[in-house]
């Protein structure tokens, strides 16, 4: 079992609804280690993606009323996720908030821009070939990052430029969106206090 003890900004959750029941472990100063028990098994694959290339740290046990559809499994992590996200940042004292990053999968292009404002935002541009990666809808997608923008707080901008296979379109949407929060939640020895003329975030 991966260790929450090490130093860095770690926070977790559990939630158990009459749909889901899901406990969460995330630390934004990892090391790119994930454990994951879902009954989604390409959002476990995204997950993955996901936490090596941001460097996270991130533990999923998640059960949920799949029998029905994936839906209501995808969306509470997405909402745990930006929970504990929000939370291990605390007061955001000295990061660089702000990232932009372009990232390739073969023929696919997808670009993952971030401000870590304290203002939920999401803007979602992409056209799939397929409805469905193997079963997992699509749609889903949406589901999960629009749920993880609102809690966590953050202006989320996504767009995938181009691209023939949803899987290969995907896939770069979660390593550009690691990549990006690695970085706009890295510490700027430059900054002193919060990035915000307000003063706060």
């Amino acid at each position: 079992m991966m260790s929450f003890e090490a130093k860095g900004r770690t926070s977790s959750v559990s939630r158990k609804t009459n749909e889901t029941d899901i406990s969460l472990k995330f630390n934004v100063d990892g090391t790119g280690v994930s454990e994951l028990e879902t009954d989604v098994p390409f959002l476990n694959h995204m997950l993955d993606l996901f936490t090596k290339h941001g460097q996270f740290d991130l533990s999923v046990n998640a059960k949920g009323d799949i029998d029905i559809d994936d839906h209501h499994t995808v969306e509470d992590i997405g909402i745990c996720l930006g929970q504990v996200l929000r939370e291990a940042l605390g007061d955001k004292k000295g990061i660089k908030r702000y990232a932009s990053v372009f990232v390739p999968m073969d023929e696919a292009l997808a670009q993952v821009v971030i401000d870590i404002s304290n203002r939920p935002h999401f803007e979602y541009r992409a056209e799939y070939p397929s409805q469905q990666v193997g079963s997992f809808d699509t749609q889903l997608v949406h589901e999960f990052l629009w749920k993880l923008a609102l809690e966590a707080r953050i202006t989320l901008h996504i767009i995938v430029h181009y691209g023939q296979n949803t899987h290969h379109m995907i896939e770069a949407v979660f390593k550009a969106l690691g990549r990006a929060l690695d970085e706009a939640t890295q510490i700027d020895p430059r900054v002193t206090g919060v990035p915000s003329t307000k003063g706060v975030l």
